[in-house]
């Protein structure tokens, strides 16, 4: 699989910003590289997620070493296999590998960064240039944990940081438009979330791969649509495909479904990369392509409620 496909959900999260009513939004990251990205994992079918696809494509990982769980030089003895038996489980520290638990300790990490450093911003109401600052570092560093072969927590981090700070920003303009939308988009953002994961969980959504081909030919499209609204709104037409009436709540409701099903490929290629044993360093990749896929549900929910809101 190319390289450059890992990049897409990056790209997606730049796309969803646009020119709505009384608020500006700036279309970062939207172009015809993204739609190449796209389409070269829709033939390669190899992953979902391109952000995960580097850690969770592989069938298996090789041992990580001594994990002192048995001495195979020790002759096996009915005394030893009581003793391990009875020992505990072995920690992912012990293992080496990735865990569930894993995953959710890292993503609670970066959202807790995101949160914090999103609410300073908010209070701080900094104003356009923050909001450049934040999605351009955002998109930077984005592009440089993606492309990397070396996982650099410090770095993922950074960029939870960078997020915080833009979404902080955004967050505070469209509040001040429309007054409670933020807390409507993070209330739908979280309910897509739960019921996501539900329907994963209890095997009402199966990955398959004509699943996985229906979602990204589907992601192609939108993107596409994207690229049109985007040069319709810089040829006077405000807001451009999603000001148009009737077709921009049809287009923002296709959009938050799409990143909600983009969730489910997300649970799956974790799921498949804890049953390969993946490192555990990997489980901050996790839950970078986590943060990547919420941040973007949250931006098409906030798109979707305003343009519901736009005669308020």
């Amino acid at each position: 699989m190319l390289r450059i496909s890992r990049a897409f959900f990056v790209f997606a999260n730049f796309s969803s910003l646009e020119i709505t009513s009384r608020v500006t939004l700036f279309p970062l990251g939207l172009g015809i590289p993204a739609l190449f990205a796209l389409e070269s994992e829709y033939k390669s079918m190899r992953s979902s997620n391109p952000v995960l696809g580097r850690a969770f494509n592989n069938r298996g990982y090789a041992s990580m070493g001594n994990t002192n769980l048995g001495n195979t030089s020790t002759a096996t003895t009915p005394e030893s296999l009581e003793n391990l038996y009875n020992a505990p489980a072995a920690s992912s520290l012990q293992t080496g590998r990735m865990t569930i638990e894993d995953v959710v300790a890292r993503t609670s990490i970066l959202f807790g960064i995101l949160v914090v450093v999103g609410a300073i911003s908010w209070t701080a109401n900094l104003g356009g240039g923050a909001l450049m600052v934040g999605f351009l570092g955002g998109f930077v560093l984005a592009m440089v944990n993606t492309f990397s072969q070396k996982i650099r927590p410090a770095l993922i981090m950074a960029y939870a940081a960078f997020q915080g700070l833009a979404l902080g920003t955004l967050s505070h303009v469209f509040n001040d438009v429309y007054p409670g939308i933020v807390s409507q988009a993070v209330i739908g953002t979280l309910c897509a979330f739960a019921g996501m994961l539900f329907a994963y969980s209890n095997g009402k959504i199966r990955v398959t791969p004509k699943f996985t081909r229906v979602i990204l030919g589907a992601a192609i499209g939108y993107l596409a649509l994207g690229l049109v609204s985007m040069i319709m709104s810089f040829t006077g037409n405000s807001g451009g495909l999603y000001g148009a009436t009737g077709f921009g709540p049809l287009l923002a409701v296709a959009g938050v479904g799409l990143a909600s099903f983009f969730l489910v490929l997300d649970f799956d290629q974790i799921q498949k990369g804890i049953a390969a044993g993946a490192p555990q360093e990997e489980s901050w990749r996790a839950g970078f392509g986590l943060m990547v896929t919420i941040v973007w549900l949250y931006l098409e929910v906030l798109r979707l409620i305003s343009i519901l809101r736009g005669d308020e």
